[in-house]
């Protein structure tokens, strides 16, 4: 049976119920590319890792995708997106609440908070001995 990545895009109704938050664009100068094209773009390099020059050609330059999602991140808009998608499941019904826990045993912790043994540091700065202060003082001096 062959295997087949996902596509990340978005469906019709996903894009319908993200539009109404999208930035307009109506500014003057450069108009920016379809929003849909780059939210495709932007699931599709998230997806790959955050890899954003691997992004196909098809969703435009990488530049411009990135861009964006740093934009958008900034502005909050994934935040305001997330909370606007989890308000319309929690009225519908679609979240269960009895399935969100956190499970401590695949939390890994440093070693060093398993009580292994801690690393001794330099002193900040050696003694002087008296004979070495005392060598230091008799040098030439520059005249």
């Amino acid at each position: 049976m062959p295997v087949t990545s996902p596509t990340y895009r978005l469906s019709d109704d996903q894009y319908e119920q993200l539009q109404e938050l999208l930035p307009a664009n109506g500014r003057r100068g450069g108009q920016w590319k379809d929003h849909r094209t780059m939210l495709d773009g932007i699931l599709w390099a998230l997806s790959d890792g955050g890899r954003w020059r691997n992004l196909p050609a098809e969703f435009g330059p990488w530049q411009s995708a990135y861009d964006r999602f740093r934009r958008w991140t900034r502005k909050g808009l994934w935040d305001k997106i997330l909370r606007r998608l989890q308000a319309r499941q929690m009225h519908t019904g679609g979240i269960d609440f009895s399935l969100f826990c956190i499970d401590g045993t695949v939390i890994r912790a440093h070693q060093s908070a398993a009580g292994a043994a801690k690393k001794k540091g330099r002193p900040a700065s050696r003694t002087t001995t008296p004979s070495a202060a005392a060598g230091a003082g008799s040098g030439r001096s520059c005249t």
